[in-house]
């Protein structure tokens, strides 16, 4: 049975790690949102367990404003307790919409990060509310011009479109609405059109600092 076909997203998320992930690097994921230990976060994604033999050759850590899920570090990514220019890379996925100051939050992260220091992000745009009770709110949606406003220090962006219009609508409907076969039919009417515009459930970035 042949391997299941890659989303242009995915391979940009495999891409990405690959780069931030690079060997003898100090490595910062904010949120855990690389999903890849739970001991050091909420949560655990089996596939991407590819990512954990990566782990051995760069100093990675987790930082989280409670310690609720045992990060590394316990901070505010809108005032990092971190030196400045101390970090190879970054990783923040679906954190900035948590985030109530996420200009600050981006200021930080340039702060902290050396020259040359890449930043990887995922950020929703069209995406359902999901706030955690007691634990973070949801504040934000980020358009591609958003981003490239908020991240207006940074350098070299890569993006990537998360889901095209039609699949995004289905994971906008509620409750069983948003099943999988509605999802899975959604991107194939998605690919037929060849162009997903700018109506996408949001976007991974990859970016420098100078």
């Amino acid at each position: 049975m042949s391997a299941k076909k890659q989303t242009n997203w995915e391979m940009f998320f495999n891409q990405a790690v690959k780069e931030v992930l690079r060997p003898n690097t100090k490595v910062l994921d904010v949120g855990a949102g690389l999903r890849i230990d739970s001991a050091r976060g909420n949560q655990e994604d089996p596939g991407r367990a590819w990512i954990k033999p990566l782990l051995t050759q760069v100093d990675y850590q987790v930082m989280d404003q409670v310690d609720t899920y045992h990060p590394n570090i316990v901070g505010d990514i809108m005032a990092i307790p971190l030196a400045d220019a101390s970090w190879d890379a970054i990783v923040c996925l679906a954190v900035l919409e948590h985030v109530p100051r996420p200009w600050d939050a981006m200021s930080e992260m340039f702060r902290v990060l050396k020259p040359g220091g890449l930043l990887f992000v995922y950020v929703p745009f069209l995406y359902p509310y999901h706030a955690m009770r007691g634990y973070y709110g949801d504040y934000f949606r980020y358009t591609e011009d958003g981003i490239r406003s908020l991240c207006e220090k940074f350098i070299d962006f890569r993006f990537a479109a998360v889901r095209g219009p039609i699949e995004t609508l289905g994971h906008l409907l509620p409750g069983g609405l948003g099943a999988k076969g509605v999802k899975f039919f959604g991107r194939w009417l998605d690919g037929w059109r060849k162009s997903s515009g700018k109506q996408v459930s949001g976007y991974f970035f990859l970016a420098r600092k100078p």
